[in-house]
């Protein structure tokens, strides 16, 4: 196989794995940045090629993630489809990942956010995502069929991992929602529809975002709010088990990172300037 082929042959695995398009999307560009540089067969490549590259990356100031990322597209291709390792691949090291606390607002923030909005359409959708904690991948993808108005409750469908979850929502947001559904004229299942009645875009609600938070002073993205969201439950008392189903984590350690955000035993401590 030349190396078009080994990209097509890698982009067939990984849709045969049911990885999403975007991760197909990531992983072949990453291997065609390699072959770009390699200037050579794939089936020539040596784990000190690899390593040659990832320092040449490095160099680049790329980020410790980009430099994973990269080596798990090139170990994906190098097993799956070459069936090679590459003298121990896996053995490579890895960039160790960076711990970052995750960036929240606080209910006052989000208040605010809110009401500079002036859109109501676009508010209602900021308020149904922040209420939900909703990926916002889910969020576009999001169909009226599966909302339950009685119980404030609604279903995801294939979200992240492709499993489907319940999640909670307002009831303020839903009465908000009835409102808005009985009075517009649908053309898709979506639950929120542009004027050419498409889905809403991953980038138009970062713009809407990037708008409303202008006079916070800092920048809120859409995965700021589904922290926010969690940090608050936290706050509430609410067991990080039921956070992790909600959020639809399928590692408890992920969501245990929002015990960092917010913990009871520093918050209590008086401080002794004070």
């Amino acid at each position: 196989m030349n190396n078009e082929q080994i990209l097509i042959e890698t982009s067939n695995k990984i849709k045969l794995r049911g990885f999403s398009p975007k991760t197909n999307k990531v992983y072949i560009y990453n291997i065609s940045k390699f072959i770009k540089w390699y200037k050579s067969n794939l089936r020539l490549t040596t784990r000190k090629d690899i390593e040659r590259y990832l320092l040449y990356l490095d160099n680049k100031k790329h980020s410790e993630s980009s430099l994973r990322l990269n080596l798990a597209s090139l170990n994906f291709c190098f097993q799956n489809v070459l069936r090679k390792d590459v003298a121990n691949i896996n053995q490579i090291p890895r960039p160790k990942k960076k711990k970052q606390l995750p960036k929240v607002i606080s209910k006052k923030e989000f208040k605010t956010l809110i009401e500079n909005i002036k859109n109501e359409k676009h508010k209602l959708m900021i308020e149904f995502l922040y209420s939900t904690g909703m990926r916002v991948s889910e969020f576009t993808n999001f169909k009226r069929q599966n909302i339950n108005f009685e119980d404030n409750k609604i279903i995801i469908k294939q979200g992240k991992g492709k499993k489907d979850r319940l999640t909670i929502i307002s009831e303020k947001v839903t009465k908000k929602l009835m409102y808005y559904i009985c009075n517009t004229n649908f053309k898709t299942n979506y639950l929120f529809e542009t004027n050419r009645y498409q889905k809403y875009s991953i980038a138009t609600i970062q713009e809407i975002l990037k708008k409303a938070s202008l006079s916070l002073n800092k920048h809120v993205s859409p995965h700021m709010l589904r922290h926010s969201f969690a940090t608050h439950l936290l706050e509430q008392g609410i067991d990080i088990r039921i956070i992790q189903k909600l959020l639809g984590h399928s590692k408890p350690e992920t969501t245990a990172i929002y015990t960092q955000v917010f913990d009871k035993t520093i918050i209590n401590i008086k401080n002794p300037y004070d």
